[in-house]
């Protein structure tokens, strides 16, 4: 399986004519080399993969890690340095989004000799953007973890309860079903909160009538879940319970516009014009969905502004929302599959107006 995607960014380096490309942060790591710790890099060229790390992480990597072979390194700059100089790099690729400045600085100053050194282009990020049925189990996995966790704190939440300690509820029902962490600090925003698109759970005690917006997800084997359920506390008022119709009408639409060859700007266009034409299109702000995987935020954005294609394997949310200042709102997500003639729900739990009252 990694060499498999090695050779894939083998052929994006030909294609852009790049000698090798030099790969940090923990995805990539893991996602080309299998390795799991949190520091170290990998550079790959034509003709070999090569696993670099220090002391603190030389044994962890012989056990997890898929390269040609390893470096142990004392000084991280030094010993890429070294080895892009004995490898004769002279046009090298680097992900911008992983490598700070600072390092980015010392590296280019310690290297020998001439080398052109390039952000790695857009298609670098696409190819983790098409999952395999691997990636793909996972993430089922992390989805039903964090659903089956989420139905055990429903009966808490409950006029009097703390928006805080709901949140720490979810997360340890997650963690005793086996997820490795939570996706991202949750968001649960009850009542005029509700109009904070990441309204982080607060000491605000929830109330009968309101709405609640629960944004969670776990981590199970390094592969993430994000979904968002809003619930409704007894009889809520008469405009958020408008606004609760229009979300779900707008996802609903969305979701049927996905296929593969759909522009990503078209499917965030339909639940868009939809929320625009009910008269709410200025209380939508945000895109309608992100790239889920390895990180909980990553390649594609399916906003007005993407420029890709919904293509079969690509993992993404699809989350509209209206936010009304002084009243609340809503917030409906699933992270969903693009397959072969339209879409899978990778998560689970029923999101209609009468599977969200408690």
């Amino acid at each position: 399986m990694v060499k498999n995607r090695t050779q894939k960014l083998r052929q994006l380096l030909q294609r852009f004519e790049l000698d090798a490309a030099l790969l940090t942060g923990p995805a990539n790591l893991r996602y080309y080399s299998g390795f799991t710790g949190t520091d170290g890099a990998l550079l790959v060229n034509g003709k070999t993969s090569v696993f670099l790390t220090d002391s603190r992480y030389t044994s962890q990597a012989r056990q997890q890690v898929t390269a040609d072979r390893m470096v142990e390194y004392q000084s991280k700059t030094g010993g890429i340095a070294d080895l892009l100089g004995e490898l004769l790099i002279t046009s090298l690729g680097f992900d911008a989004d992983n490598l700070s400045c600072a390092l980015f600085e010392e590296l280019r100053s310690k290297c020998p000799g001439e080398c052109n050194w390039q952000s790695l282009p857009r298609e670098f990020k696409a190819l983790r953007g098409i999952k395999d049925q691997t990636e793909i189990a996972l993430m089922k996995q992390a989805a039903r973890v964090a659903a089956e966790a989420f139905e055990e704190i429903r009966p808490l939440v409950r006029p009097g309860a703390m928006e805080q300690e709901l949140a720490l509820a979810l997360e340890f029902a997650m963690r005793r079903r086996g997820a490795q962490d939570r996706s991202f600090p949750f968001i649960v925003a009850s009542g005029e909160r509700g109009a904070l698109p990441h309204g982080v759970a607060s000491e605000r005690r929830l109330r009968d009538g309101e709405l609640v917006t629960f944004d969670f997800g776990a981590i199970w084997q390094g592969y993430c879940s994000d979904e968002t359920v809003t619930l409704a506390l007894g009889t809520a008022d008469v405009r958020l319970r408008e606004i609760y119709d229009i979300v779900f009408e707008a996802q609903q639409r969305a979701l049927a516009a996905i296929r593969p060859g759909v522009s990503l700007a078209e499917i965030d266009g339909t639940a868009r014009a939809y929320i625009g034409e009910r008269g709410y299109g200025a209380f939508f702000g945000h895109g309608l969905g992100h790239g889920v995987g390895l990180e909980v935020h990553e390649y594609p954005v399916v906003s007005p502004r993407s420029t890709d294609v919904a293509a079969e394997g690509m993992v993404f949310t699809v989350e509209p929302g209206v936010y009304v200042p002084g009243l609340g709102g809503v917030r409906l997500e699933e992270t969903v599959l693009v397959t072969t003639c339209g879409y899978e729900l990778l998560t689970t739990i029923g999101k209609d107006y009468s599977a969200v009252m408690v």
